[in-house]
């Protein structure tokens, strides 16, 4: 019932945008969200608990897990994709890119409690690496150029706010009631307006000519080869229950929004981006129950 209800904003943000289509902008959410909520959210998940070897230690395995699914995925499009490049890499780039800020930090809470929230916020990070280097470079094609993907990087502020609360809570310092205040509301209308904007662009997606063997395949490895191989890699490693649940957790999430804004800018396929999108989650709702039967299986939590 907990991950059910977070659901409720989602689908308020997508009857927002359904009833007032034209009088919404939803750019200006996401750059509120972006630049200013996103950032609150960042420095107050990752002051939340002291630095240990386990949470810097998590994003690793996270990223570990993708690679790994990033060269099975690179053979599998060979075969599967070789009259359409476009597809190939949309499929490349978009497979293993989860939604682990919009959905991932909320799912976390709703799951483990406010003690997951350094975890998810240091994984979504690592997503953030991945999907402005490696996801940019299957979009782009010949027009990638690695030191413009890097200076996109360091533009988000979350990056920033990273490095600041790292230092923050390594030097051991403390925040006042006040500002504790203001961070938790701060990162809590984060946590809402990420799941609002999801409904936004949810609310988008028009079925019309719909590329099903592109988003089928998408899901296939979103949400059954990847969570199967973070599930095998995570036992590999020394974590606790929780820490590996959450890793685990953040590579079964549905396929980013970004996903979408890549695509457009790149001019490969957004519409069909789009609905890969929409198949994800609604794969995600479908496996929902057995990934949380997989977390009390395997974590016992």
């Amino acid at each position: 019932m907990s991950v059910a209800t977070i659901y409720i904003f989602i689908i308020i943000g997508f009857a927002f945008k359904r009833t007032f289509s034209s009088d919404i902008n939803e750019k200006s959410f996401v750059l509120l969200n972006l630049y200013f909520l996103q950032p609150i959210l960042i420095f107050w998940g990752l002051t939340r608990a002291p630095i240990t070897l386990d949470l810097i230690i998590s994003p690793f395995v996270y990223l570990i897990a993708i690679f790994i699914v990033l060269g099975i995925a690179y053979f599998y499009s060979i075969r599967i994709f070789k009259y359409d490049v476009k597809d190939k890499s949309i499929f490349l780039a978009s497979s293993l890119v989860g939604n682990t800020g919009n959905l991932g930090i909320p799912l976390g809470i709703a799951l483990f409690g406010i003690e997951s929230v350094p975890y998810t916020s240091a994984l979504n990070i690592a997503n953030v690496f991945y999907l402005y280097i490696f996801s940019v470079y299957f979009f782009a094609g010949e027009k990638f150029n690695f030191l413009n993907s890097l200076k996109e990087i360091f533009k988000i502020p979350a990056i920033w706010f990273t490095f600041i609360a790292l230092l923050f809570n390594y030097f051991n310092f403390h925040i006042n009631d006040d500002f504790e205040k203001f961070f938790t509301m701060g990162a809590y209308s984060a946590i809402v307006m990420q799941l609002i904007i999801f409904g936004v662009f949810m609310a988008q997606v028009k079925i019309k000519s719909a590329n099903w063997n592109l988003a089928l395949n998408i899901s296939f490895f979103k949400h059954l080869i990847l969570p199967v191989v973070g599930l095998f890699l995570v036992q590999l490693f020394d974590l606790p229950a929780m820490v590996g649940a959450i890793i685990f957790m953040e590579l079964f999430v549905p396929l980013a929004v970004n996903n979408v804004n890549l695509s457009s800018l790149y001019n490969c396929k957004p519409i069909d981006t789009t609905f890969s999108v929409l198949v994800s989650s609604l794969a995600f709702i479908f496996f929902m129950y057995i990934y949380i039967l997989c977390i009390d299986l395997f974590f016992g939590l």
